[in-house]
């Protein structure tokens, strides 16, 4: 008998098609139906994103004037949500409260029912997905603010998306440069193909589950250090090293260990992640917004020793991390940032996967012991 091809990690293993992205080989370029993404991040505000995310095509201005006005009607936080937030031990992971936070909303939507494809059209969907997206900033944004001890902050209706979601995190008015960069890093983490949590999410519809639980078991996933948790552990790297001139003597220790050195490599780019640039010029207008040169040099000072050292380039994660740090995320708020903005690219694919479903059950090669039987 011919032993089985084992993909670990189901590395190389194509289980589906999509319509929502691609990363283009020719290019190094991730694609968001068919647009790549750093031109999105230049010139698109991440409401038009989600848009075409959602729709396939981006909006003319009626229909952006008319996604927004949707979204800014369910940017409060409704109270049961709050009270649910509010049981979560303070010192509990935050992507525990939004893991609990989007379990209450599909509670409280009664016509969710228990099936995407019996009760649940894609236009019921869309709804859920535009309500999620637009709930979303106000459950991160006080999750940050509860854990400094500070009050809820209502939404403004007179915002972006962007900039309300800063407002409501830190209570002012952000400038212009600020807005930019968050923007652009929303658009960047939006959607990604089949990584792990929408992948996650996608099994989950598979099974004829509803969207709210697939978004919760995809929450779940990111949360992971090896996924969307990476971004946090940059920002911890970064406190360990202190400032650039530590970097030499804090990468020969940190490898001798055998350490993995977060923010750096990707399953799918091996020559460098396409979205790094666009991230790393956000970055840089913070780094001069705020006047700190040290956080740059430290930057470039760990890319540069480790790439020479192991020829392994940065993800999203490295400019990511240090990006939020200036902005004045906590370092935990930063993957429920990611959820803000994934959120997008999980609901598309869990509307495209009902689209055309079939259960998501790959085989296993057994390798435990033979059939034995009870001595009686």
């Amino acid at each position: 008998m011919t032993d089985p091809d084992i993909r670990k990690g189901l590395a190389g293993v194509v289980v589906d098609t999509t319509a929502i992205s691609k990363v283009n080989p020719e290019t190094n370029s991730l694609l968001y139906r068919g647009y790549p993404v750093q031109e999105l991040a230049a010139t698109q505000p991440f409401e038009a994103v989600a848009y075409l995310l959602w729709n396939g095509e981006l909006p003319d201005a009626a229909q952006l004037a008319s996604f927004r006005e949707t979204e800014r009607a369910h940017r409060a936080l409704a109270d049961n949500v709050k009270a649910a937030i509010d049981l979560i031990p303070l010192d509990a992971h935050p992507m525990d409260e939004v893991r609990t936070a989007v379990s209450v909303i599909g509670a409280s939507d009664t016509a969710a029912g228990s099936s995407v494809l019996d009760t649940a059209s894609p236009e019921e969907n869309l709804t859920r997905s535009i309500r999620l997206f637009a709930a979303l900033p106000a459950i991160v944004a006080y999750g940050q603010r509860r854990r400094r001890g500070q009050e809820l902050i209502a939404p403004r209706d007179d915002l972006d998306y962007s900039a309300n979601f800063l407002w409501m995190t830190f209570g002012e008015e952000p400038d212009a440069v600020v807005v930019d960069a968050f923007n652009r890093s929303m658009i960047l983490y939006a959607e990604h193909s089949f990584n792990a949590s929408t992948f996650t999410a996608r099994v989950i519809t598979s099974t004829l589950s509803d969207l709210y639980s697939a978004v919760v078991g995809a929450v779940g996933a990111l949360k992971g250090p090896l996924h969307g948790g990476a971004n946090e552990a940059v920002l911890h790297i970064f406190d360990e090293i202190g400032e650039a001139s530590n970097v030499v003597s804090w990468l020969d220790a940190a490898l001798a260990e055998k350490r993995k050195i977060m923010g750096f490599g990707h399953r799918v780019y091996k020559s460098g992640d396409s979205r790094v640039p666009t991230m790393k010029a956000a970055l840089d207008t913070l780094v001069d917004h705020y006047d700190r040169p040290d956080v740059a040099a430290l930057y470039d000072a760990l890319e540069s020793e480790f790439v020479a050292r192991k020829g392994i380039y940065p993800n999203l994660d490295y400019p990511s991390g240090p990006a939020y740090n200036l902005i004045g995320f906590d370092t935990l708020t930063f993957t429920p940032l990611f959820v803000a903005a994934r959120v997008t690219g999980w609901t598309a694919h869990v509307i495209e996967q009902a689209g055309a479903n079939a259960l998501i059950r790959p085989l296993s090669a057994y390798v435990g012991p033979e059939e034995r039987h009870v001595q009686g």
